[in-house]
């Protein structure tokens, strides 16, 4: 074993010394790289009597340690403790200044010994030539030696040369001259900064480095997430653009064109690639021998049985990176799956990493944890925005509670009611099935809509329903109009492609701007509309983004507002969602609302979601190590599905609030605070055993239980009352008959009921017919006769529409209830003729079509339909001219025709 000396740590006032543990010099590994002459460091011929200095004793445990490694193979934890024992020890060494003493130099191999040295050897007594360490001659080459080494760690005082972009900040040469050292010393790492420090300049920078004062410009491989290709090829432009980078990404036949004429003949230092493009291109990929391999988002290698951590690991490289900012995410194995990449040797086996860190081991020995991460120092640099970036103020995040509507109250309940055998523990059950409920329910929270047939219709509409029927967008509608008086920017994250669906709709109906991005945008059109985002007098008001898809690299920081409109299970998935916006660059102060449903599951979520992220605070920020996460559990599970049950089946009204938005801002920042202080008052023990579902740890530091409500014990109530749990169903309607006569007669005729009422006709089954489809005008005539006989049939009476004048509102209701009184069948003649016409419509254009069709003429004008067509990626050129043709003939069909056709003039006159 041997150990190289490094930098101090930049992040750590004490100047604490780093080093390396490299496995034996006969490793097959990748960590284990042969340096060259440059990149090794020089020592003399040191012959030491090593008896003589306390610090030799360290050596000689060390090769005692190293020599016992055997008896040890089949005790685990005794090989852990072999390896922090080896690990201390070379710190001692290190800190004391004696690097001679566990760093072996390459010449002592082939060199004279030293007379000590010989005496040793020849079995005379070393102690008799203590004083002399060293003879004349062996300083002498010593100091010639190191006169003439080129090779010294190069340290940044301020911006490289090669950095062009604009000047790194202090903090950043900091971390710069971090991976310098690491580098030097033959050791890969991790850089970890929080998300929004430039953790992709310090990596340009580092490269940079590589080619202009290492004479190592190329080759070197960037794997990052798609989203984020562009961004990081931008980077490299901006910031140091005599490194020449190419993405290497696009169809099979792209990609065989860029291999041979730019890939092949080697004319580039970087070739910048996805996580899908190693995997299809492993076989060119393996040919090199990379400088460096940078994987960026590292925790996507967490698993190492992934195809992915499994082809990274065959490439041949001097030198590995992990960028991430959230090491430490999940659990340990996740974290050896990182370390093992970095060093191969020192953590080989995931089985005995595993029994090391036992939960039971982790709880009962703070000792261990703390002697671990002097294994993890030299390999990871990790710093808080707080820490460093004094300029960047800190995010407000406020919590919005809402009530639920009375169409989502409905369909709560029948949720709910549809498996009310497990809600109320009589049932089977099974986690699949308490997961399923779950993602309903949290559907459910979000909009109604998301459930096919909710939606009112046809015909559907795109008007103030959408909003009425969910407590969340009735805030969002109230919140949108002040922000954007606020010259405020937005961006809206939802883990749930479908709501963003439904949240284009409403951009449209209100007439906001957007963009938006999910996992199905393709790359081009990702980057495009960061850009078009971005661009400095921009008129885009909203981004919305799919939490996964959205939280990724990506840099919005022209918007100064979040709203995560519902949350992710694990809470770091939404700091770096909301990270897009709160980073360097920043100039305002970022405000995060966080839309919750009281009393349902989403509350549940959040409460989980915060004590995790608080634990997170305490153990992961102080450098410590995270407990294994434990998955969400049955138990837990079903308490988060019980949640509010009895509230909701207790009402079928709205208690969606009245307020203004300022009042209901108010009250959102003082139930934030309020929790925030809850929970800052619980100790790690009490948030480490917090639970929602055991009896015995689920108390906080005052005792109060998540089943103490209004005083009593609900969980000693379920015992008394005998079963395990009980909600009462909603009660079914029944009307009471007081008619003593009709009490009697039902009795003479032997308790024979009467004969049924026939049950209400169904409404009639209709396509679902959208105006930008434009079907026949004669189509939507005949269709409207179906549903007029339909309310004639049910005894429908037309409603008054309260968004008109009184006389004109009135007026309108007549007009209604005539079409409804009047209304006869369909003959079959018109109802051969309704299905004729059903063939004659742009029935294959769908809403995202449209709209992919409506942005690429704001952007190309009506009449370049070339560039039109290869904006719209599911239709072809034909089918964009079929369609065009339609759209500008009856352009005055659509709902807001006066809209769209006055932003495409305007931006193409523009």
């Amino acid at each position: 074993m041997s150990v190289s000396q490094k930098e101090p740590d930049p992040n750590t006032s004490g100047g604490s010394v780093k080093f390396e543990i490299k496995g034996d010099s006969d490793s097959n590994s990748n960590h284990d790289i042969e340096m060259t002459n440059d990149e090794t460091r020089n020592h003399s011929d040191e012959n030491i009597d090593e008896s003589s200095n306390p610090s030799h004793e360290h050596s000689h445990e060390i090769e005692d340690y190293a020599d016992s490694s055997d008896k040890f193979e089949t005790d685990s934890y005794k090989r852990f403790e072999m390896l922090l024992k080896k690990t201390e020890n070379f710190s001692h060494c290190l800190s004391a200044g004696d690097i001679t003493a566990i760093t072996p130099s390459a010449s002592n191999k082939s060199g004279p010994k030293t007379r000590e040295a010989r005496l040793s050897s020849s079995g005379t007594d070393a102690g008799m030539e203590k004083r002399h360490r060293k003879s004349e001659r062996e300083e002498d080459s010593e100091l010639i030696s190191l006169a003439k080494k080129t090779d010294h760690l190069i340290r940044f005082e301020k911006n490289p040369f090669y950095i062009e972009g604009g000047e790194m900040r202090d903090y950043q040469i900091r971390g710069l001259n971090w991976l310098v050292s690491l580098q030097h010393n033959g050791i890969n790492g991790i850089l970890a900064d929080e998300m929004g420090l430039g953790k992709t300049l310090q990596t340009i920078s580092l490269l940079g480095f590589m080619k202009h004062y290492k004479n190592a410009g190329s080759p070197h491989l960037v794997i990052a997430p798609k989203s984020t290709l562009k961004n990081w090829s931008n980077e490299f432009i901006k910031w140091c653009p005599s490194m020449k980078a190419i993405v290497l990404i696009g169809t099979i036949d792209e990609r065989a064109k860029l291999v041979r004429e730019e890939i092949m003949p080697g004319n580039w230092d970087v070739i910048i690639t996805s996580y899908e493009m190693v995997l299809a291109e492993k076989a060119l990929l393996r040919k090199y021998v990379w400088k460096f391999i940078v994987i960026d988002e590292a925790h996507r290698i967490k698993n190492e049985n992934s195809k992915l951590s499994e082809i990274v690991r065959t490439f041949k490289s001097k030198n590995r990176l992990l960028i991430t900012g959230t090491p430490l995410q999940n659990n340990l194995h996740e974290l050896w799956a990182l370390l093992n990449f970095l060093l191969p040797d020192t953590f080989a086996s995931a089985s005995d990493f595993d029994s090391w860190f036992t939960a039971s081991e982790m709880m009962g020995n703070q000792d261990l944890v703390s002697r671990l991460h002097k294994v993890l120092r030299p390999f990871l640099l990790r710093r808080l925005k707080s820490d460093v970036e004094k300029t960047l103020l800190p995010k407000k995040e406020v919590k919005i509670y809402v009530g639920l509507s009375k169409m989502q109250r409905e369909w709560y309940t029948k949720i709910l009611m549809k498996d009310i055998d497990v809600v109320n523990g009589a049932g089977k059950i099974e986690k699949a099935r308490l997961m399923n409920i779950l993602m309903h329910l949290r559907k459910c929270c979000n909009h109604p809509y998301l459930f096919d047939g909710a939606e009112p219709g046809p015909p559907y509409t795109t008007d103030q329903h959408l909003v009425d029927n969910s407590g969340k967008m009735v805030v969002l509608d109230k919140l949108l109009p002040k922000l954007k008086a606020q010259g405020s920017r937005v961006l809206i994250f939802s883990g749930m492609s479908r709501m963003l669906d439904l949240l284009e709709d409403y951009c449209w109906w209100r007439n906001y701007q957007y963009c938006r991005l999910d996992g199905n945008t393709p790359h081009a059109d990702r980057q495009s509309a960061i850009d078009e985002y971005n661009r400095p007098g921009s008129e885009k008001f909203i981004f919305m983004l799919t939490t996964r898809a959205g939280g990724l690299g990506i840099n919005l920081t022209t918007a100064d507002v979040v709203i995560i409109y519902d949350s992710d299970w694990n809470p770091q998935v939404d700091l770096q969602a909301m990270d897009r916006a709160h980073r360097i660059g920043q100039k305002k102060q970022v405000r995060v609302f966080r839309l919750i449903v009281e009393s349902t599951v989403d509350e549940r979520i959040i409460e989980r979601a915060e004590m995790k992220l608080h634990l997170d605070s305490i153990v992961i920020q102080q450098g410590r190590l995270t407990d294994v996460q434990k998955a969400l559990g049955k138990d837990e599970m079903l308490n988060m599905i019980r949640h509010g049950a009895d509230q909701v089946f207790a009402s079928k009204d709205s208690n969606i609030t009245d307020d203004d938005i300022d009042t209901i801002l108010q009250k959102a920042e003082q139930k934030t605070e309020e929790l925030s202080k809850r929970i800052d008052q619980m100790g790690e023990s009490s948030l480490r055993n917090f639970t929602m579902d055991a009896p015995g740890p689920s108390y906080d530091e005052k005792g109060n239980s998540v089943y103490n409500f209004e005083g009593q014990d609900w969980r000693e109530k379920q015992k008394q009352v005998g079963f395990g749990y009980w909600i009462e169903p909603p009660k079914r309607e029944r009307k009471a008959n007081y008619q003593v006569d009709a009490y009697f007669r039902e009795a003479m005729r032997g308790g024979h009921a009467e004969p049924k009422a026939p049950k209400a006709p169904r409404p009639p089954k209709q396509p679902n017919v959208q105006d930008f489809q434009f079907y026949p005008k004669r189509l939507i005539e005949l269709l409207d006769k179906e549903i007029y006989l339909y309310r004639k049939t049910i005894g429908y009476k037309a409603q008054k529409l309260s968004d008109l004048p009184p006389k004109e509102a009135d007026k309108k209701q007549k007009e209604e209830q005539k079409k409804i009184d009047a209304a006869v069948p369909l003959t079959d003649e018109e109802i051969n003729e309704k299905n004729e016409l059903l063939t004659q419509g742009q029935s294959n254009w769908s809403r995202r079509d449209f709209q992919q069709f409506v942005k690429a003429n704001e952007k190309f004008g009506r009449h370049d339909l070339e560039n039109i067509a290869k904006e719209i990626d599911s239709k072809t050129f034909e089918e964009v001219e079929e369609y065009a043709k339609v759209f500008w003939d009856r352009l005055d069909e659509l709902a807001d025709h006066d809209r769209i056709l006055a932003t495409i003039e305007k931006v193409f006159l523009r």
